[in-house]
């Protein structure tokens, strides 16, 4: 059996993020690793944690979705300032005083401001047949490119094929740009705050994070509804959340943190 000396070199606590004083875990709750989640309090904020051993590597896709869906289903009901994924401290004491004591001031701000707020997703993907149709029937150039090299072998119609991949490619940035504006417009009322991602894909058609009242959670969605019934067929649209709010806090490391 491990002694208490041994179990303190061998473990340590992983943290999640900050949140109220007053927030409550769900008994069944599990981290990183199935570890228990726990709230380890300083004041009026406090630190969501579970034990992790210190010679468990980190990184797994299980390992970011237990962090992500952690900090998700706190999102709903309380405010939380996430903390990158794979902070760990040497103890409670340690999350204490190098994490919550010595940041108190500026967690105690910050949740504050996110009272009653969470993050949400808004994403669309273009329909691939239907934005080329779209472009083709807008761009005379890009019509006759692709009659073109409709008849032609592949090393025939090589520069009339890079030509329109160019062309296609230009339109679809063109009209992202359009596109992500008026979902911006759209959200106007709603968001507190919104950041554009940037397209992870070329077929991507929107990724904007909003800062929003958890409370209109269906004013969003109703919102959402009235954009996917205007680009049918056109752009693939949903929406992810409550989420922690990813995009609009920089929550410090803690300072035992390299």
């Amino acid at each position: 059996m491990a002694t208490s000396e041994q179990t303190k070199k061998t473990t340590g606590v992983y943290v999640y993020g900050i949140v109220p004083a007053d927030v409550e875990v769900a008994e069944d709750a599990t981290g990183v690793a199935d570890g228990t989640v726990e709230v380890i309090t300083q004041g009026d904020i406090a630190a969501l944690v579970s034990g992790l051993s210190v010679d468990r590597a980190l990184g797994a896709p299980g390992d970011l979705r237990a962090h992500a869906d952690l900090l998700d289903g706190v999102a709903g009901v309380a405010p939380v300032l996430p903390l990158r994924f794979g902070a760990v401290l040497s103890g409670a004491d340690a999350v204490q005083e190098e994490l919550l004591s010595a940041h108190a001031d500026e967690f105690s701000s910050a949740l504050e401001q996110l009272a009653g707020k969470a993050q949400y997703i808004v994403k669309g993907r273009y329909v691939e047949k239907a934005i080329l149709r779209e472009i083709l029937d807008e761009d005379d150039q890009a019509a006759a490119l692709r009659e073109e090299i409709r008849d032609k072998s592949e090393d025939a119609g090589r520069q009339a094929r890079m030509a329109l991949g160019e062309l296609v490619s230009n339109a679809i940035a063109a009209k992202r740009e359009q596109d992500i504006r008026r979902v911006v417009e759209a959200l106007d009322d709603l968001a507190s705050s919104v950041n554009v991602r940037e397209p992870t894909h070329e077929e991507e058609a929107v990724q904007v994070a909003l800062l929003a009242d958890v409370e209109r959670q269906d004013e969003l969605e109703q919102v959402l509804s009235e954009l996917v019934q205007e680009w049918d067929g056109r752009v693939e649209m949903k929406l992810l959340g409550p989420q922690a709010a990813y995009d609009f806090v920089v929550t410090p490391k803690p300072e035992g943190q390299g």
